[in-house]
């Protein structure tokens, strides 16, 4: 009997990540991750001061009398 060829394809997909598939180990993981947390705040930082700004220029324009 012909299988299905989806059944193929998860069977070959789980061949590949059993045993071909290299894995990182628990220090890379919690390695990357901090890596990746510390990048978030450093960016999020940025942004959050570059918002400052533009809200402080903002209230300057804003404040200033109209002439027209």
């Amino acid at each position: 009997m012909k299988k299905l060829k989806l059944f193929t394809n998860i069977e070959e997909s789980y061949t590949e990540l059993r045993y071909k598939t290299s894995w990182p180990t628990k220090a890379q993981v919690v390695k990357s991750a901090l890596i990746v947390m510390i990048a978030s705040i450093i960016i999020a930082a940025i942004i959050w001061v570059m918002d400052w700004v533009v809200e402080k220029v903002m209230s300057l324009i804003y404040a200033l009398p109209s002439f027209f």
